[in-house]
């Protein structure tokens, strides 16, 4: 998919990108499989901000998309790629022989007409969805589960692939996009091909107003606040922040401070990890 740029008849317009949507064939969403999306504003269930810059934003509907893909045996054809709100990826209609629809994520090089089909039986065909045991090795793959059955949790945005390494006994090595190698069960599902879009990484959003489409609301600096907003905060003029480190709003260290779990169950299951040379 192309990358369109425009006139600057005005200043946010100078830089501005966004995508052609040469891919696009249909822009009216599935009626079944689309659901309103209530709101929260980074808030939980207490009504306690737990993201910040959040709110406002253009209302869309939410797009189900079958992460399982558990349909064994029954050939499906592309009816449509379609645009997504809710995600960088686009997203392609499946028409079922039995007549049931679904979205899935659209990988790059899938047209209107190809025909796909999930499980044993299925050939290894981008678009296809099978377990890792069924796969070549280096296979390049997407959507991949982490649990048999759970539904693929991993490799899902605009342009990602992983590679399939090797298998042995009940688990698989597969190379992530960000380095990391892991294990993977080889019952585990995941899609053949690499996630399209791939230009959605060089789109410019180009002015404020389009992240406020978005739902993102403006994010202020700690130094400007005033000491009892933030550790940043105070002083006559353009102050030094007065910390040996840049600190959260909380005095919490903002940079290279690891957040992960050291005896975080999964942790086994990392071969070499994605910082790691």
């Amino acid at each position: 998919m192309g990358i369109k740029k425009y006139r600057p008849y005005t200043p946010s317009r100078r830089h501005m990108t966004s995508s052609s949507f040469e891919e696009i064939t249909k822009t009216t969403p599935e009626k079944s499989l689309i659901v309103t999306l209530k709101k929260h504003s980074g808030r939980n269930n207490q009504g306690k901000i737990t993201v910040r810059h959040r709110g406002g934003g253009y209302k869309v509907k939410y797009r189900i998309i079958d992460f399982k893909r558990n349909k064994d045996g029954v050939p499906a054809t592309v009816a449509a790629i379609e645009y997504d709100p809710n995600r960088t990826a686009n997203i392609a209609l499946l028409s079922y022989a039995d007549g049931e629809k679904t979205y899935i994520l659209a990988p790059v090089g899938l047209k209107v007409g190809d025909k796909l089909m999930s499980g044993e039986t299925a050939e290894v065909r981008i678009g296809n969805a099978l377990r890792m045991k069924d796969m070549p090795i280096g296979a390049t793959i997407h959507n991949l589960e982490m649990k048999p059955g759970k539904g693929g949790q991993l490799v899902r945005a605009a342009g990602m692939s992983a590679q399939l390494m090797a298998k042995e006994g009940k688990y698989a090595t597969v190379k992530l996009p960000s380095g990391e190698m892991r294990l993977l069960p080889v019952e585990c599902r995941a899609t053949i091909g690499q996630v399209g879009n791939i230009d959605h990484e060089l789109i410019n959003i180009g002015k404020a107003g389009r992240k406020r489409h978005m739902g993102i609301r403006p994010t202020v600096r700690g130094s400007v606040m005033n000491p009892n907003d933030h550790p940043h905060g105070g002083g006559e003029g353009r102050s030094p922040i007065g910390r040996p480190n840049p600190c959260t709003p909380w005095g919490k260290p903002a940079l290279g401070y690891k957040t992960r779990k050291k005896n975080k169950q999964s942790n086994k299951y990392i071969v070499r990890a994605r910082n790691k040379k």
